[in-house]
């Protein structure tokens, strides 16, 4: 995996931590998915090990969960 991926869920905690991210890492080196808009993601997002967002799975596969935004049960709807 070349790139982080964060994933998230579009609310404010979420997009906060989007800045955030991509201030301390580069918008270059992380791929953002919003899994509100972007469904068909999230099975992959939970095969990761992602349990709720906004989360960062790293370059290397570890998932690093930021602060609770949503579990990805709300996220599924």
């Amino acid at each position: 995996m070349a790139k982080s991926i964060f994933y998230h869920a579009g609310c404010p905690v979420c997009l906060s931590a989007e800045q955030e991210i991509i201030a301390l890492i580069g918008e270059d080196k992380v791929e953002v998915v919003h899994l509100g808009e972007t469904r068909n993601r999230i099975e992959e997002a939970e095969k990761a090990g992602v349990k709720s967002v906004p989360a960062l799975l790293t370059a290397s596969g570890n998932v690093l969960h930021l602060n609770f935004g949503a579990s990805m049960a709300d996220v599924k709807g």
